[in-house]
């Protein structure tokens, strides 16, 4: 190898690895700044911080590909440059305390160059390139806690190490509320047992709420121990702003739940991500590592994770993907491989009359939700390129109807079908299938009831669902109700929600002029669910969502820039204040 051509492969390696640094460097300082807007609760501040941060990593990528530009003509190199890069690359990660994510970064560059025509293992990191040792730099990322004197000792420990330029509202409350709530969930013979309290150093912020996560270790059982925090607003003055402990959760489905794929991502500021991941892990062993990963907004290298994740799938089943259960979409084909969690979605090449949209829209829609506070009510989608299947394992069925509804986005080879454009989301049971297979009439009650809560919790996060049929919603193993159908999503001040004229005039409605913003809620209990029984328990329900005053509301409070709180765990935990 010639010195010249040794010098450019080294400054195309550095300028890869710097556009990598100055992407983490400008997410961590967003990420640190939201302990100052928590404690200025600074709520739209954090929601625009929210939608900063996604950002930035296509800014600074666009900026790495255009440096490398001008070093080199990136397609007239031959095979050989890109293996020695990949190489090089790789050395320069050897110390790199978030190496995992900037291989994730170098594969976003060569795709961009490559247009994600080459995805394969020589020319990118798809597959692991190390295999982490979990608990090196566990000191470095967790705050480890004596047991050994009594429960208010440690408690009085803990709070120590965790520093905030606000006051606490009544730190002695909190501090027995605690201690009360800890007695009541560990007996005498359990806390006696407790050897440790780890805590993660990093404090987790999202929307109004932060939190200490960490967990009580005993010889034969590990518990969460997640203290949420928030700040009273009881005054104008944002000098006198005070935090308040609002409860102590020890159970898995609490931490579950907080960590849930439908809610905002966090703002936890670490240097050591992946010994963030792994700790996490241990806590919440069925959930998957890119999951945590997505949760700490690291949503990129989620992707990449996830993508190992389902290869290693295909390597260890045998069943074939088919067309995903439930009622066909007007806009998206939607498929499964029934062993795998995750549903795949691929934009229709042709939408029928009443749906009024481009496929430039409906990537807009997703945008949206992935850059909104999802509030725990909607489902995040993960964008891929060029995502191949080995056509041996895709059912003939699929692939007749993929090339009838998504031609231009589907590509076959021998070997493989390759879709240029999908979305990745996970899987749940269609709520229609579910109230038609359910038995139960205290399960369908709490479904129905679950689905208004949704529709309201949307709406008050200022987002209008637009289609609202049941079949566009899920519901999880835990019986939570998700909406996952994004075509006709907005913001509630994009729509005029207007009430139907009162009139004895049968032929009244037939001449109503209508906008194409207009929405007339009162029309919504003849197709939110099908059934008429269904229809009228909704209705006694949540019978305000099919009101115009209802949603006027939830668009006054929305122009007024109202942030409400989402308590993402069981409200009956939560301290008396």
């Amino acid at each position: 190898m010639n010195n010249t051509h040794s010098s450019v492969l080294n400054k195309v390696a550095y300028l890869i690895l710097h556009g990598f640094d100055k992407s983490y460097r400008w997410h961590s300082r967003i990420t640190r700044d939201g302990q100052r807007r928590f404690e200025q609760a600074q709520w739209q501040e954090t929601q625009k911080a929210v939608k900063e941060r996604i950002a930035i990593y296509e800014r600074t990528l666009s900026d790495a590909v255009g440096e490398i530009y001008q070093q080199v003509f990136p397609h007239q190199e031959n095979s050989q440059f890109w293996l020695d890069l990949k190489h090089r690359f790789q050395k320069l990660l050897n110390d790199h305390p978030q190496y995992e994510l900037a291989e994730t970064f170098y594969n976003s560059v060569i795709g961009r160059i490559f247009k994600h025509q080459q995805i394969n293992d020589d020319m990118m990191f798809i597959l692991p390139t190390r295999c982490y040792l979990t608990g090196l730099q566990r000191h470095l990322v967790v705050h480890s806690f004596d047991t050994s004197g009594t429960v208010r000792q440690m408690l009085d420990d803990i709070f120590a190490q965790y520093h905030f330029d606000i006051d606490y509202q009544d730190m002695e409350r909190d501090l027995r509320h605690l201690d009360a709530a800890l007695r009541t969930r560990l007996n005498r013979e359990q806390l006696a047992y407790v050897h440790t309290v780890e805590m993660l150093k990093a404090v987790f912020y999202r929307s109004k709420s932060a939190y200490l996560i960490g967990r009580i270790c005993m010889p034969d059982e590990t518990l969460p121990f997640v203290i949420p925090l928030s700040v009273s607003e009881s005054t104008a003055d944002k000098q006198k702003h005070k935090i308040v402990v609002e409860a102590l959760l020890t159970e898995r489905q609490d931490l579950s739940v907080i960590f849930s794929f439908a809610r905002a991502y966090f703002m936890a500021d670490t240097q050591h991500p992946a010994e963030v991941v792994a700790f996490l892990h241990e806590l919440l062993p069925h959930k998957k590592k890119f999951e945590l990963y997505i949760a700490l907004g690291l949503y990129k290298h989620g992707k990449t994770v996830f993508y190992r994740n389902f290869l290693q799938h295909l390597e260890d089943s045998h069943d074939q993907f088919a067309i995903a259960p439930g009622i066909r979409g007007l806009v998206m084909a939607v498929f499964h491989l029934p062993s795998y969690g995750v549903v795949f979605k691929i934009i229709k090449d042709e939408f029928p009359e009443s749906k009024k949209i481009t496929r430039q829209h409906v990537k807009d829609c997703y945008r949206l939700v992935k850059m909104t506070d999802r509030v725990g009510r909607m489902a995040d989608t993960h964008e891929y390129m060029n995502f191949r299947l080995p056509r041996s394992r895709v059912a003939l069925e699929l692939i007749v109807e993929l090339l009838d509804t998504c031609a231009s986005s589907i590509e076959l080879t021998e070997d493989e079908v390759i879709i240029q454009h999908l979305y990745i989301e996970r899987k749940m049971t269609p709520l229609n299938i579910y109230l038609e297979q359910q038995n139960d009439p205290k399960l369908i009650t709490s479904a129905l009831n679950d689905l208004g809560l949704c529709i309201k919790q949307i709406a008050a996060a200022h987002i209008f669902a637009g289609d609202m049929l049941h079949k566009n919603f899920g519901i999880t193993r835990g019986g939570r109700v998700i909406f996952y159908d994004y075509d006709e999503i907005c913001y509630l001040t994009e729509r005029e929600f207007r009430r139907l004229p009162k009139s004895d005039d049968p032929y009244a409605l037939d001449t109503l002029s209508v906008g194409p913003t207009d929405v007339f809620p009162e029309q919504f209990e003849h197709f939110i669910v099908g059934k008429k029984h269904l229809k009228l328990e909704l209705k006694a329900l949540h019978g305000e969502i099919m009101t115009a005053e209802f949603w006027l509301e939830m668009q006054a409070q929305s122009l007024k820039g109202d942030v409400p709180d989402f308590i993402p765990y069981d409200q009956t935990k939560r301290f008396v204040n």
